[in-house]
């Protein structure tokens, strides 16, 4: 009988040994590139990060929180059109990554969040930033800081829109 238990014992630590493998698949998997984070002025108590992240995996992945010693909170966010016509950030539960495909986080779209910055953010300083995977897993990377152009949207028919920090349209109502 101690056999068979002893048999056990390794089956089981072979099956947690497994779990802890899989538990590294997603930061593994998951490519993060050209990462930045958006130089804000130092009244300012909030700035964004942005990426593209690359699935190099079978499996689809997803981002699903992310920490940094450079602000108090940090989220994941979008940006969606309000009914009364304006862009406003909401907050999302997670960032999809399709196994084999790529999600880019962007002015205008995905983001993370910074929220309540620790220190002024100065172009050419680097923010380190922690992904936290559906899995488990983490990532810890270094976004450098970036000067972002004032006009954020370049793309469709919201070019020339102006956003405050906060990810609001200034100048006017959407179309």
């Amino acid at each position: 009988m101690k056999i068979s238990s002893m048999l056990l014992a390794a089956m089981l630590a072979g099956t947690v040994i497994s779990s802890a493998q899989a538990a590294e698949q997603a930061a593994d998997a998951v490519e993060v590139v050209n990462a930045y984070v958006r130089e804000v002025p130092p009244v300012s108590a909030t700035s964004a990060a942005f990426m593209t992240l690359r699935n190099t995996g079978a499996e689809d992945h997803a981002v699903v929180a992310a920490r940094s010693p450079a602000a108090e909170v940090v989220e994941l966010h979008t940006h969606v059109m309000g009914d009364d016509g304006m862009h406003r950030m909401r907050e999302v539960e997670k960032v999809e990554v399709p196994a084999g495909g790529e999600t880019v986080l962007q002015p205008g779209g995905l983001h993370v969040m910074l929220i309540n910055l620790t220190a002024p953010l100065k172009a050419g300083e680097q923010v380190e930033l922690t992904l936290v995977y559906n899995d488990g897993s983490e990532e810890i990377l270094s976004a450098e800081v970036k000067t972002v152009e004032a006009t954020m949207m370049q793309h469709g028919d919201h070019s020339g829109h102006k956003m405050d920090h906060s990810g609001h349209d200034m100048d006017h109502k959407g179309h």
